[in-house]
């Protein structure tokens, strides 16, 4: 397995893609796929059923992953 520098809880600047030049903090690292979640990048609307918490259902917008090699650590 791969050890990144990049660790949960980084500054970063996303280097390439749609959002490239945003800056934001690393919520999870996942090293076997080579991937992270940044704070408001790469946001996607999901569909959400009905639940008792959330009665009604509908859409939630969570960040997905991006690749690690798309990410740089900021200052640097």
């Amino acid at each position: 397995m791969v050890k990144y520098k990049i660790k949960k809880g980084d500054m970063v600047r996303v280097i390439a893609g749609d959002d490239k030049g945003k800056v934001g903090k690393v919520l999870a690292v996942f090293p076997k796929k080579s991937l992270v979640v940044v704070e408001g990048c790469a946001l996607v609307k999901k569909a959400v059923k009905p639940t008792d918490d959330n009665p009604k259902g509908g859409f939630v917008t969570k960040e997905k992953s991006i690749h690690i090699s798309n990410v740089k650590k900021d200052g640097e």
